[in-house]
């Protein structure tokens, strides 16, 4: 059984709607110095499959290939 780490994020020009709602709020909250924030999915895959087959499985569920970047890495 191989393990995978998969991070998703909004392609580069993009709007991060919850992104801009954390910064708004630390900005709130007394931290001015933050430009943008980036809020992303975390997946962690332990499967039978190769890592071609888990680059199929986030083209086609695991993130939208329109709007998401994703990046897989093998951790056993």
């Amino acid at each position: 059984m191989a393990k995978y780490e998969i991070l998703v994020t909004y392609r580069t020009g993009i709007f991060d709607p919850a992104g801009e709602t954390a910064r708004r709020g630390l900005e709130q909250i007394g931290f001015t110095g933050v430009d943008k924030v980036s809020i992303g999915k975390f997946i962690q895959l332990d499967a039978d499959a190769t890592p071609d087959e888990v680059q199929v499985m986030c083209e086609k569920l695991l993130a939208n290939p329109v709007i998401e970047d994703f990046a897989i890495k093998s951790v056993g």
